[in-house]
Protein backbone atom coordinates (compact mmCIF):
# COMPACT_ATOMS: atom_id res chain seq x y z
CA UNK A 1 0.00 0.00 0.00
CA UNK A 2 1.29 3.35 -1.17
CA UNK A 3 1.03 6.10 1.84
CA UNK A 4 0.17 9.49 0.14
CA UNK A 5 -0.32 12.89 1.81
CA UNK A 6 -1.88 15.72 0.94
CA UNK A 7 -0.91 19.58 1.50
CA UNK A 8 -2.70 22.52 0.59
CA UNK A 9 -4.23 25.39 2.47
CA UNK A 10 -8.02 25.01 0.60
CA UNK A 11 -9.91 21.85 1.75
CA UNK A 12 -11.57 21.95 -1.19
CA UNK A 13 -8.63 21.63 -3.18
CA UNK A 14 -7.91 18.73 -0.87
CA UNK A 15 -10.78 16.63 -1.57
CA UNK A 16 -10.01 16.22 -4.58
CA UNK A 17 -6.89 15.55 -4.70
CA UNK A 18 -7.80 12.74 -2.38
CA UNK A 19 -11.02 11.70 -4.43
CA UNK A 20 -8.34 11.26 -7.33
CA UNK A 21 -5.65 9.57 -5.56
CA UNK A 22 -8.26 7.21 -4.12
CA UNK A 23 -8.87 5.74 -7.23
CA UNK A 24 -6.05 3.40 -6.88
CA UNK A 25 -7.01 0.70 -4.72
CA UNK A 26 -3.36 0.52 -3.71
CA UNK A 27 -2.96 3.75 -2.80
CA UNK A 28 -3.93 5.55 0.86
CA UNK A 29 -4.26 9.07 1.97
CA UNK A 30 -2.49 8.88 5.16
CA UNK A 31 -3.34 12.76 6.11
CA UNK A 32 -4.04 15.92 4.96
CA UNK A 33 -2.05 19.64 6.17
CA UNK A 34 -3.85 23.05 5.99
CA UNK A 35 -0.26 24.35 5.61
CA UNK A 36 3.61 23.71 5.36
CA UNK A 37 4.59 23.32 8.83
CA UNK A 38 2.22 20.90 9.59
CA UNK A 39 2.63 19.35 6.07
CA UNK A 40 6.16 18.41 7.80
CA UNK A 41 5.20 17.15 11.29
CA UNK A 42 2.79 14.57 9.70
CA UNK A 43 5.51 13.42 7.29
CA UNK A 44 7.59 12.59 9.97
CA UNK A 45 4.42 10.80 11.65
CA UNK A 46 3.19 9.04 9.02
CA UNK A 47 6.07 8.83 6.59
CA UNK A 48 4.16 8.91 3.24
CA UNK A 49 6.16 7.58 0.12
CA UNK A 50 4.79 10.84 -2.12
CA UNK A 51 3.91 14.45 -0.60
CA UNK A 52 1.56 16.42 -2.88
CA UNK A 53 2.32 20.03 -1.92
CA UNK A 54 0.49 23.23 -3.24
CA UNK A 55 3.70 25.60 -3.70
CA UNK A 56 1.53 28.60 -2.15
CA UNK A 57 0.93 27.35 1.48
CA UNK A 58 0.71 29.84 4.89
CA UNK A 59 3.58 29.53 7.14
CA UNK A 60 6.12 27.06 4.83
CA UNK A 61 5.73 27.24 1.17
CA UNK A 62 6.23 24.03 -0.92
CA UNK A 63 9.86 24.10 -1.55
CA UNK A 64 10.67 24.75 1.82
CA UNK A 65 8.56 21.65 2.64
CA UNK A 66 10.47 19.51 0.41
CA UNK A 67 14.04 21.31 1.78
CA UNK A 68 13.06 20.23 5.20
CA UNK A 69 11.80 16.57 4.35
CA UNK A 70 15.20 15.87 2.98
CA UNK A 71 17.34 17.66 6.20
CA UNK A 72 14.76 15.10 7.88
CA UNK A 73 15.92 11.90 5.92
CA UNK A 74 12.69 10.92 4.91
CA UNK A 75 12.46 9.18 1.88
CA UNK A 76 9.50 10.75 0.59
CA UNK A 77 9.24 12.69 -2.73
CA UNK A 78 7.43 15.75 -3.50
CA UNK A 79 4.94 16.60 -6.19
CA UNK A 80 4.31 20.50 -6.40
CA UNK A 81 1.21 21.62 -6.98
CA UNK A 82 0.45 25.21 -7.90
CA UNK A 83 -1.78 27.56 -10.11
CA UNK A 84 0.82 30.05 -11.16
CA UNK A 85 2.88 29.53 -14.17
CA UNK A 86 5.42 31.88 -12.56
CA UNK A 87 9.06 32.28 -14.28
CA UNK A 88 10.26 32.55 -10.60
CA UNK A 89 8.40 29.86 -9.43
CA UNK A 90 9.48 27.67 -11.86
CA UNK A 91 13.04 28.34 -11.84
CA UNK A 92 12.82 27.93 -8.05
CA UNK A 93 11.56 24.34 -8.56
CA UNK A 94 14.16 23.55 -10.98
CA UNK A 95 17.33 24.76 -8.96
CA UNK A 96 16.20 23.15 -5.71
CA UNK A 97 15.90 19.69 -6.93
CA UNK A 98 12.39 18.98 -6.77
CA UNK A 99 11.48 15.81 -8.87
CA UNK A 100 7.47 16.80 -9.63
CA UNK A 101 5.90 19.80 -10.72
CA UNK A 102 1.93 20.05 -12.50
CA UNK A 103 -0.04 22.62 -12.45
CA UNK A 104 -3.53 22.48 -10.79
CA UNK A 105 -5.37 22.77 -13.95
CA UNK A 106 -3.19 19.50 -14.89
CA UNK A 107 -4.65 17.60 -11.77
CA UNK A 108 -7.40 15.90 -12.61
CA UNK A 109 -5.62 14.54 -16.11
CA UNK A 110 -1.93 14.05 -14.89
CA UNK A 111 -2.11 13.53 -11.11
CA UNK A 112 -2.62 9.85 -10.95
CA UNK A 113 1.14 9.63 -13.71
CA UNK A 114 2.54 12.27 -11.91
CA UNK A 115 2.56 10.10 -8.53
CA UNK A 116 3.28 6.50 -10.64
CA UNK A 117 6.09 8.21 -11.88
CA UNK A 118 7.76 9.30 -8.41
CA UNK A 119 6.81 5.89 -7.18
CA UNK A 120 9.30 4.57 -9.63
CA UNK A 121 12.11 7.03 -9.09
CA UNK A 122 11.23 9.12 -12.48
CA UNK A 123 10.82 12.80 -12.16
CA UNK A 124 7.41 13.76 -13.41
CA UNK A 125 6.71 17.38 -15.64
CA UNK A 126 3.85 17.73 -17.88
CA UNK A 127 4.82 19.04 -21.39
CA UNK A 128 4.13 22.16 -20.80
CA UNK A 129 5.98 23.17 -17.97
CA UNK A 130 9.09 21.15 -18.45
CA UNK A 131 9.66 23.32 -21.61
CA UNK A 132 8.89 26.59 -19.76
CA UNK A 133 11.13 25.37 -16.71
CA UNK A 134 14.15 24.27 -19.35
CA UNK A 135 13.71 27.72 -21.18
CA UNK A 136 13.83 29.86 -17.82
CA UNK A 137 16.71 27.94 -16.25
CA UNK A 138 18.77 28.69 -19.40
CA UNK A 139 17.67 32.28 -19.54
CA UNK A 140 18.75 32.75 -15.76
CA UNK A 141 21.84 30.73 -15.85
CA UNK A 142 22.88 33.38 -18.55
CA UNK A 143 21.45 36.31 -17.26
CA UNK A 144 24.59 37.02 -14.62
CA UNK A 145 22.85 40.32 -13.07
CA UNK A 146 19.57 38.62 -12.31
CA UNK A 147 20.74 37.04 -8.74
CA UNK A 148 17.28 34.90 -7.75
CA UNK A 149 16.24 34.86 -4.08
CA UNK A 150 17.02 31.38 -2.90
CA UNK A 151 14.89 28.95 -1.08
CA UNK A 152 15.16 30.22 2.57
CA UNK A 153 15.35 33.60 1.44
CA UNK A 154 11.99 33.60 -0.92
CA UNK A 155 10.15 31.66 3.07
CA UNK A 156 11.57 34.42 4.71
CA UNK A 157 10.19 36.79 2.47
CA UNK A 158 6.76 35.01 2.22
CA UNK A 159 6.54 34.93 5.84
CA UNK A 160 7.02 38.78 6.20
CA UNK A 161 4.44 39.54 3.80
CA UNK A 162 2.32 37.73 6.16
CA UNK A 163 2.97 39.60 8.65
CA UNK A 164 5.04 37.47 10.83
CA UNK A 165 7.70 39.05 13.13
CA UNK A 166 11.51 38.18 12.84
CA UNK A 167 11.06 36.44 16.40
CA UNK A 168 7.62 34.55 14.87
CA UNK A 169 9.98 33.61 11.81
CA UNK A 170 12.94 32.24 13.61
CA UNK A 171 10.56 29.95 15.45
CA UNK A 172 8.88 28.76 12.36
CA UNK A 173 11.64 27.89 10.30
CA UNK A 174 14.04 27.07 13.37
CA UNK A 175 16.64 29.79 12.82
CA UNK A 176 17.66 32.07 15.16
CA UNK A 177 16.90 35.47 14.74
CA UNK A 178 20.16 36.64 13.06
CA UNK A 179 20.28 34.64 10.67
CA UNK A 180 16.63 35.26 9.68
CA UNK A 181 17.86 39.04 9.82
CA UNK A 182 20.23 38.38 7.40
CA UNK A 183 18.36 36.19 4.78
CA UNK A 184 16.12 39.07 4.99
CA UNK A 185 19.00 41.56 4.34
CA UNK A 186 20.14 39.81 1.20
CA UNK A 187 16.74 39.23 -0.16
CA UNK A 188 16.00 42.82 0.10
CA UNK A 189 19.49 43.73 -1.47
CA UNK A 190 19.38 41.56 -4.32
CA UNK A 191 15.52 43.25 -5.04
CA UNK A 192 17.36 46.65 -4.72
CA UNK A 193 14.52 47.06 -1.74
CA UNK A 194 14.46 49.47 1.30
CA UNK A 195 11.00 48.79 3.05
CA UNK A 196 8.69 45.98 4.25
CA UNK A 197 5.88 47.44 2.35
CA UNK A 198 8.08 46.70 -1.10
CA UNK A 199 9.03 43.04 -0.15
CA UNK A 200 5.05 42.49 0.52
CA UNK A 201 4.45 44.15 -2.87
CA UNK A 202 6.95 41.89 -4.00
CA UNK A 203 5.52 38.38 -2.28
CA UNK A 204 1.73 39.65 -3.64
CA UNK A 205 3.26 40.47 -7.08
CA UNK A 206 5.11 36.62 -7.00
CA UNK A 207 1.81 34.70 -6.00
CA UNK A 208 3.98 33.99 -2.43
CA UNK A 209 1.28 35.45 -0.77
CA UNK A 210 -2.83 35.99 -1.88
CA UNK A 211 -3.85 39.75 -1.92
Amino acid sequence: MKRILIADDHEVVRSGLRAIVETRSNWIVTAEAPDGEQAIALALETRPDVIIADYSMPLVNGLEVSRRVKALRLRSEVLILTMHENEEILTETLLSGIRGFLLKSDARKHLISAIEALLDGRPYFTSVVLEKLLTDYQLNKQNKSGALLTSREQNVVQLIAEGHTNKAISSILKLSVKTVETHRASAMRKLGMSSTAELVRYAIRKKLVAP
